[in-house]
């Protein structure tokens, strides 16, 4: 009888250990999520007073590349790692393609955003950002997907209006021919 009892006390013991393990594991998923929502926020604030002391009150900046080198230097020396110069630089311009910050999509971690805030033309750039939502891109995958120009493989033989819908949703796969046709 006594063997039984064990058992069951060994199992219930590796179910409360699962429980536990679980429940750390999401604990853990849920405060790295914060941070990186909590740092991109700051970035994008950094990135706002870098361009509003920039510009002083006028509709054009005055930008200096003294001004990131300084920065860079002293925030360095006061707050560490974090803040080289072509880092503020990425800062300020998250700062600029995106003003508004609730147009940023949550999910989004540092190291997707720079490779998509560095496109220059806008609607390649919205096609980026909703096919890295959409298809829940890497950062490496979103290289790997500009190197290979999809969004100007997509955009061939599309009218104006076909390649502002693709800017805007992403390429919406709406028949199975769609998929064959496709350049994946």
């Amino acid at each position: 009888m006594m063997g039984i009892e064990k058992q069951n006390s060994d199992r219930q013991y590796s179910l409360l250990l699962e429980q536990i393990s679980t429940l750390m594991a999401g604990a853990k998923r849920h405060l790295a999520a914060a941070i990186n929502s909590t740092l991109i926020e700051t970035y994008w604030h950094i990135g706002k007073h870098i361009v509003e002391f920039e510009q002083d009150g006028n509709t054009r900046a005055k930008y200096g590349d003294k001004l990131l080198v300084n920065l860079s230097k002293d925030l360095t020396v006061s707050l560490g790692k974090g803040f080289s110069k072509s880092n503020l630089f990425n800062m300020r311009l998250f700062y600029m393609r995106f003003p508004i910050f609730q147009a940023v999509p949550g999910k989004l971690n540092w190291t997707v955003l720079v490779e998509i805030i560095r496109i220059d033309n806008e609607l390649e750039r919205n096609f980026y950002l909703a096919e890295t939502v959409n298809e829940n891109w890497s950062s490496r995958q979103l290289i790997r997907q500009k190197e290979r120009g999809l969004f100007m493989q997509l955009a061939l033989g599309k009218s104006k209006e076909q390649i502002l819908s693709l800017s805007q949703k992403g390429n919406v796969v709406e028949n199975p021919e769609d998929v064959i046709k496709s350049t994946y």
